[in-house]
């Protein structure tokens, strides 16, 4: 299962929930469409995205997960309004505050996802083994592929992938 966003806050009286998306995905939250609900322990402030440097450190569930179907979604200031099946009371929406939302991996063979990035071999169109992927940070311009020497790859480089390795196109100078 992969993390796809997070519960911010309740919003309103009647169960509607503020949602943060971590994934660029939004038909994670078309309705009818089912997320996992894992809820933590509670933890100072609203969840943040991995790549924010004021996250807290990641909670233990403190319930076991649970299912949730969306019943309505809508944009709102850069985050969505999101109604959950079963959730119709302040309260109920006040149960979810911090919760991780979860679902399986999509399959689309065009996309790269980052699960399938992690760990992979980075290997020069010259053939020349560049290191190991430890973490894909966001960029606007071109998300980037954190090396495990610390030099980071846009992803837009990446001209082939196969199971475990990626060919990269880049331009003098990025490895030195």
């Amino acid at each position: 299962m992969l993390v796809v966003g997070h519960v911010v806050k309740p919003h309103g009286l009647r169960g509607e929930v503020v949602v943060h998306l971590v994934t660029n995905r939004v038909e994670r939250l078309d309705v009818g469409s089912r997320l996992r609900c894992v809820r933590g322990s509670p933890r100072r402030g609203a969840p943040r995205p991995a790549g924010d440097p004021d996250r807290g450190p990641a909670a233990a569930p403190s319930s076991p997960p649970e299912e949730l179907e969306v019943l309505e979604c809508r944009s709102h200031q850069g985050r969505y309004l999101v109604r959950f099946a079963g959730v119709t009371t302040i309260d109920d929406a006040e149960r979810l505050r911090g919760a991780a939302l979860e679902a399986s991996p999509l399959e689309d063979p065009d996309a790269m996802f980052v699960h399938e990035l992690i760990g992979c071999t980075v290997v020069d169109v010259g053939g020349v083994t560049r290191g190991r992927v430890t973490a894909v940070e966001a960029n606007p311009a071109s998300d980037l592929l954190v090396l495990d020497d610390r030099h980071l790859v846009p992803l837009r480089f990446v001209v082939e992938r196969g199971p475990g390795h990626l060919v990269v196109d880049a331009p003098d100078g990025l490895f030195d």
